[in-house]
Parts: C-alpha cells; sequence; structure tokens
C-alpha cells in the first residue's frame, strides 16, 4: 500500500447532512479556494473521477493545507438533497477566517516581545461543535488572544459552533493544525508555558498556579482527555478542585473556570 499524503484519507461512501455550512460542485468550490481557502476546513471528492478542476481543486487543497477526505461514493442527505447537483465533491466551510499558524505564531511571538503575555486556549480533537462555540464564546469574554484547534478528529466550525460561540468566532483568532503537538513546540520555542488541564489529583491546582505568564491552555476531548503525545507537551498539569460527587466537568465548563481564573489573575496583578 502506498504511503497517503497526511491531508489525505480514503474511505468507503460518506453521507453528509445538507447545511448552511457546505458548499459544493466544481466550479463553486475552486472559487472559494481562489478567494477564501482560509475558511475550508474539509473537502471531500468521489475518488476515481477525472477533470482539469478537479484536480485544481487538488492541487490548490494541497497547498493551502486544507484536509481533503476521498470516498468510492458521496451522498448528500436531508430536506431538499435530491435535488443538489454536487458533481462528486463537497467543501465544509467555516463561519469565520481562519488565521494561518504563521500568523498565530507571529502574533503570539511579538506579544512575548512586548511583554503582553499572549494566551491562547488549545483544544485537542474536540469533537462536540456545541463544546467547541462555547468555548470560544468564553475565550472571547476572557480576554483570550486565540483559540488553536486540531484540524483531524475535530467539530467542524460550522453553524453549529458559531450558533453556540453567539458571534464571538468572528472577534477571536481561530487556527486549525495538523499536528497540534508540533505547533506546541514552536509556541514553545516563542516563549510559552503549555499548561494542560486533566482530572488527576497529583496535578498542580489551578488556583495555586501562576497563570500571569505567555500561555497555551489545552484541553483535551470530552471522552480521552489530552492525547499522549500533546501531554508530553505540557509544561505544567492543571487540575480544578472540586467538590461533590461528580469527578469531572465537560470540557467547554471547565475551560471556562481555567479561563477566567486566567483574567481574575491578570487584573488583580494589575490592579
Amino acid at each position: 500500500m502506498k504511503k497517503k499524503e497526511k491531508n489525505f484519507r480514503k474511505t468507503g461512501e460518506r453521507k453528509i447532512r445538507l447545511s448552511d455550512d457546505l458548499l459544493w460542485g466544481i466550479h463553486p468550490i475552486y472559487e472559494a479556494l481562489e478567494k477564501e481557502a482560509d475558511r475550508i476546513s474539509e473537502i471531500i471528492l468521489v475518488k476515481d473521477r477525472k477533470g482539469g478542476k478537479r484536480e485544481d481543486i487538488i492541487e490548490k487543497a494541497r497547498a493551502a493545507g486544507i484536509k481533503m477526505n476521498f470516498v468510492s461514493s458521496l451522498r448528500l442527505i436531508g430536506e431538499d438533497a435530491s435535488q443538489v447537483r454536487h458533481q462528486g465533491v463537497v467543501a465544509k466551510m467555516a463561519q469565520t477566517s481562519l488565521l494561518s499558524f504563521d500568523e498565530l505564531l507571529e502574533k503570539f511571538q511579538k506579544g512575548v516581545e512586548q511583554g503582553t503575555n499572549p494566551r491562547l486556549i488549545v483544544l485537542d480533537t474536540l469533537q462536540d461543535p456545541h463544546n467547541i462555540g462555547a468555548i470560544i464564546r468564553s475565550a472571547h469574554a476572557s480576554g483570550m488572544d486565540g483559540v488553536l484547534l486540531t484540524r483531524e478528529r475535530s467539530a467542524p466550525l460550522g453553524g453549529v459552533a458559531a450558533k453556540s460561540a453567539a458571534g464571538a468566532m468572528s472577534h477571536i483568532d481561530i487556527c486549525q493544525v495538523a499536528n497540534l503537538a508540533q505547533a506546541l513546540q514552536s509556541l514553545k520555542k516563542a516563549g510559552a508555558w503549555v499548561f494542560g488541564a486533566i482530572k488527576d489529583a497529583e496535578a498542580q491546582s489551578l488556583y495555586e498556579s501562576d497563570l500571569v505568564l505567555p500561555a497555551c491552555i489545552v484541553v483535551g476531548s470530552e471522552g480521552s482527555g489530552i492525547r499522549p503525545l500533546v501531554r508530553k507537551q505540557c509544561d505544567v498539569l492543571l487540575s480544578i478542585p472540586m467538590e461533590g460527587q461528580l469527578d469531572s466537568l465537560n470540557s467547554s465548563v471547565a475551560a471556562g473556570v481555567i479561563m477566567f481564573e486566567m483574567l481574575r489573575q491578570r487584573q488583580s496583578k494589575s490592579s
């Protein structure tokens, strides 16, 4: 078997529900790649089809680092889906423009150099768009400088996430990366401290941690938490002290608690 390129994945039939964050057809997707590639989070193509514009789409998507999935067949489902002529290609669009990692890294490094202690919330393979949207909303409200997400195994930044974010998506920098561990390494070289949020009695208490630093706060997926390779990049592991019968919080609630504690510490230090 040939080695697959990192932003390619081949699967069987793909069923996609028709929604506001979808774009379909050869020419509309080609135009979107020309004019707003930073809003495209994924392109799904039926394999073994030919055509000049189709090959152009593949090349442009590859150059832009956009995830591509090749499937044996593609079917849109939902109301009015039968009237859609997708021509074997569908794109998932984010509700806002996405920042490239190079741009995010440059902004972060500039903030470190200027002493503003920039802060990012980092989401490791969160799969619930409601949680992603709620975290983006809290990130904006707590003064975070940006949101960094994984490109693979992450919920789309489409209509559901945008609704949960309540308008915050257009007011904060959002970036998706293919290799989160590598991205965190680059941020650490730029001066970031990486904090991982976990539920572990041996982790450092949130309220005993100095968070007035250039920081990345990593929140893991709803089920399995932070992945091992990402966890290795964490300088400090944090936990939120809790009472009661439950031993964990929803990921968006946990992220909100941590981000507002960062804000409290920053305001307390400046007063």
